[in-house]
């Protein structure tokens, strides 16, 4: 969870884009656009480009520590409070004077140029930078028009997950700044609030051995999402989250919650995150040395299985079954489904609020990770430790890009420092108000203070804090440390490539897919969904296939 993020109500939305993020493809499929090929990164060049990480000394101690999980994973800390004397972490202003522009995307209304906050932000920063926020919905085709008639502004965020549309890799050189010689290895020292940003983070903006992007949010605990339940509403039956240990208890478990006559089904969607139960490769599987895409496995045919004779149990909501993703989370509220699969952003402030509007007694979980048949170890794909990535444009002087990054240093401050606060809240008794020790949004702080504008430039490593609701922070934290020992990173994982257009749209299976989700909506049988993975393979399938083997996996490794 992000604070900065985890406060607006437009993030219940967003948590959908933060899960559909992390789930995206970690190989980035980007072609056409540039006649530049963008390779993935060598072990040792790689190595050369990342940043030194040093643990910043500015940072507030948190009241829950992290953990330690499994292949490097690491637990986000908790806050239970927000600290009430922000330190500060940044001497002086960062900025020069310059004047720059910035666009970001922005799902919801765009605060007014010039507005009290934007001010206050450029005194702080010693710059004028004037944000432009993009309508996210429309941003895949925003940006490559920018592109296109190479009128990038100075500072873009390029989420990960569009890299395919963007053509991120053929940009990088061309029209995005390599700022490999400013912050690869000690050269970040001069950015302590940068240099705390997890190593892993920085890989997603390494594109051919060069540096380009600056991570926002980076965390240790990437996983993309889980399985929701209404911890209030099973409790109060006797039912715990420990209980379910396999997917038949999660099944037994529909059968036991679901009572139709008065509106009320166990299930709303959960393929996306509770297919890996099955054990279901995230992207590919390496056997033998060879390559195995997951509609090739058995893990994956099991996986369908069960969830198409969930969707022909009676056990799913209708309208889930009919592929209304807008109003599950209503859905959820109001008790009328008890489970159901998103990601991890919608566990926040913003989200009990909403609950506990629609019940007093709502309160949010998440099932642990379990293996199918409820013996042996779980395993939870590791996904990006960054998605949301920002870039400068490549025509800026040396001086210029110098300073934008002093600029995103001060972005970059920890949790609870006071440049944290301004970037976050605003200015005290204009943009926000302490209510009980929380800085709390005026009327004009929730019009100006938008999370998606400075934050998506540049941001302090994630955390877990939701001043006001302590118990959503405990309650994730605890989830988080029960299941951090079962990440794993997937072959290939933060592994920047440059795929051909036509491999692209191999890899996207749009076909299969789309299949797929009628086969789990109970729509069409599995024998369906096997006979369109069978022309999948003969065709697009086994190019993709060819294409990786020899150009990814023959030269850079698996990266494991």
């Amino acid at each position: 969870m992000r604070t900065g993020l985890n406060r607006r109500s437009f993030l219940t939305t967003a948590a959908t884009v933060a899960g559909a993020a992390a789930m995206a493809p970690l190989l980035s499929a980007c072609g056409g656009g540039s006649t530049k090929k963008a390779g993935a990164n060598t072990k040792e060049g790689l190595k050369a480009a990342l940043p030194a990480f040093v643990p910043n000394p500015n940072a507030v101690k948190p009241d829950i520590a992290p953990v330690q999980g499994g292949d490097g994973a690491v637990t986000d800390p908790a806050y239970l409070s927000y600290p009430a004397a922000p330190p500060t972490s940044v001497s002086g202003v960062p900025g020069k004077g310059g004047s720059y522009t910035a666009v970001t995307p922005m799902w919801g209304t765009a605060p007014q140029a010039g507005n009290s906050f934007y001010q206050a932000m450029n005194k702080a920063l010693g710059v004028e930078l004037a944000m432009k926020p993009a309508d996210g919905i429309n941003y895949g085709t925003i940006i490559p028009t920018m592109t296109a008639a190479r009128k990038l502004p100075d500072w873009i965020n390029l989420p990960s997950w569009m890299n395919d549309q963007f053509n991120t890799g053929g940009l990088t050189g061309t029209q995005l700044a390599d700022l490999t010689p400013y912050l690869s290895g000690d050269n970040i020292k001069k950015y302590p609030n940068l240099a705390s940003i997890p190593t892993g983070a920085w890989q997603h903006g390494v594109w051919a051995d060069k540096l380009y992007g600056i991570p926002c949010f980076s965390t240790g605990f990437g996983i993309p999402g889980a399985t929701f339940y209404r911890r209030d509403i099973l409790e109060a039956r006797g039912i715990t989250a420990d209980q379910v240990k396999s997917a038949a208890d999660l099944m037994n478990l529909g059968k036991e919650l679901t009572d139709a006559k008065r509106g009320v089904w166990a299930f709303d969607d959960v393929w996306t995150y509770l297919q890996f139960t099955w054990n279901v490769p995230m992207r590919w599987r390496i056997d033998n040395g060879k390559l195995v895409h997951p509609f090739e496995t058995q893990e994956f045919l099991e996986a369908v299985d069960w969830h198409y004779r969930l969707a022909t149990s009676g056990y799913m909501h209708p309208d889930a079954l009919a592929g209304d993703v807008s109003n599950g989370s209503t859905r959820f509220y109001s008790g009328k489904t008890l489970i159901g699969g998103g990601g991890l952003g919608a566990w926040n402030l913003a989200d009990h609020q909403s609950g506990t509007a629609a019940d007093p007694n709502y309160r949010r979980g998440a099932f642990n990770a379990i293996t199918a048949d409820g013996t042996g170890t779980p395993v939870i794909y590791t996904g990006a430790a960054a998605s949301m990535i920002s870039y400068l444009n490549a025509d800026l002087k040396p001086a210029q890009v110098e300073e934008l990054l002093a600029v995103a240093n001060y972005l970059a401050a920890p949790y609870g420092t006071a440049e944290y606060t301004l970037v976050n809240f605003g200015v005290e008794g204009v943009h926000h108000t302490r209510m009980n020790g929380v800085p709390t949004l005026t009327e004009e702080g929730q019009k100006n203070v938008q999370a998606t504008t400075y934050p998506f430039l540049a941001a302090a490593p994630s955390v877990l804090s939701n001043p006001g609701g302590e118990q959503i922070t405990k309650d994730y934290a605890s989830w988080s440390a029960a299941n951090v020992q079962y990440l794993r990173k997937p072959p290939f994982w933060g592994m920047n490539l440059s795929m051909p257009p036509a491999i692209a749209t191999a890899s996207a299976a749009t076909g299969v897919n789309d299949t797929l989700k009628d086969c789990y909506h109970g729509k069409k049988k599995v024998s369906e969904l096997q006979d369109a993975i069978a022309s999948w393979r003969s065709g697009p399938g086994e190019r993709l296939k060819q294409w990786m083997t020899d150009n990814v996996l023959n030269k850079y490794g698996s990266g494991q």
